[in-house]
C-alpha cells in the first residue's frame, strides 16, 4: 500500500483593527495585508526581505524578475508585481494558500508579468528553465507550526544560488531559536561563500533576515545610504533604518 501524503494544513484568516493575518490552522500568523493599503508591506521583517535592493540600480529594478518560495499573504509577490512592476514568480505547495491569497488578500490573477507555480520549492527550483533567471529570490518557508524552515539544507541553498544571475540575491527569513539560526547561516555560508552573505539583527518578534549575493560585492557605506533614501522614496520602504542593523557577515 502506498504511503499517504501528509494533509495540508487548512487556511484561514483574521481581521484584527485594519490588519488582516492568515493562518494555516494554527494561531501563528503566516502573513499580513493592511485593509486599507493591500499592497504595501507592514510586518518589519519583510519589509527586511527587500533588502536586495540596496545591491541593485534603482532604475533597473522594474527590468528584473523575482520569485518567491512560499506565499505567505502573498505579500512580497504583490509588492514585487505591482508596485516595483517586476516579472514575478511565486511557487507555493499548497493549493488552499493560494486560493486564500486570491479570495481574501487581493493577489492579482496570472498574467504576462505574475506567475504561481503550483509545486515543492525543493524539486521545483531544480528544473532548468529557472537557472541563472532570478535576480531578487525571497525564501520564507515554513510550516503551519512555524518552528523551523522546511527546505535549510546546504544542498538546497547550492539550488538556490544556481537559480541566480550574476548580481542576483536571496533574501531568507530565519526564525526560531538561535542555535537553528546559526546552523542555518553556516549552510548558506557554505553553499554562497562567507564574503556573500549579510545578516539584519533579529526583529523584535525574532524572525532574523539573511541576504547573500551571487557575486559578493562591498558597496561604501555612503553609497549605501544614498541607495538606502532612494528606496524610501520611490518606493516607502525603511531602508535608512536598515543600515543601523545589517552588515556583512565577514
Amino acid at each position: 500500500m502506498a504511503a499517504r501524503t501528509p494533509a495540508l494544513p487548512e487556511v484561514n484568516f483574521s481581521d484584527w483593527g485594519d490588519v488582516r493575518y492568515l493562518h494555516l490552522g494554527t494561531e501563528w500568523i503566516q502573513g499580513s495585508m493592511k485593509l486599507d493599503a493591500p499592497f504595501e508591506i507592514e510586518l518589519e521583517y519583510v519589509q527586511r526581505m527587500m533588502a536586495w535592493l540596496l545591491f541593485v540600480e534603482p532604475s533597473s529594478v522594474m527590468n528584473r524578475h523575482a520569485m518567491q518560495l512560499g506565499l505567505g499573504a502573498a505579500t512580497l509577490t504583490k509588492f514585487c508585481r505591482k508596485q516595483l512592476r517586476m516579472r514575478t514568480t511565486a511557487v507555493e505547495l499548497n493549493p488552499q494558500v493560494v486560493a486564500a491569497c486570491r479570495g481574501w488578500f487581493k493577489l492579482p490573477a496570472d498574467d504576462a508579468k505574475l506567475q504561481v507555480v503550483l509545486a515543492d520549492a525543493g524539486t521545483e527550483i531544480r528544473k532548468p528553465q529557472w537557472q541563472g533567471t532570478v535576480d531578487a529570490l525571497q525564501v520564507d518557508l515554513y510550516d503551519h507550526e512555524a518552528a523551523a524552515p522546511v527546505l535549510d539544507s546546504e544542498a538546497f541553498y547550492a539550488d538556490c544560488r544556481g537559480l541566480l544571475t550574476e548580481d542576483g540575491c536571496m533574501t531568507v527569513n530565519l526564525f526560531g531559536r538561535s542555535s537553528s539560526y546559526e546552523r542555518s547561516l553556516e549552510k548558506i555560508a557554505a553553499a554562497f561563500g562567507t564574503e556573500a552573505v549579510w545578516a539584519f539583527k533579529p526583529t523584535r518578534e525574532g524572525n532574523t533576515v539573511v541576504l547573500a549575493q551571487r557575486t559578493p560585492t562591498r558597496p561604501k557605506r555612503d553609497a549605501l545610504a544614498e541607495r538606502a533614501q532612494t528606496i524610501q522614496t520611490r518606493w516607502g520602504l525603511p531602508a535608512p533604518k536598515w543600515l543601523r542593523v545589517f552588515k556583512p557577515m565577514s
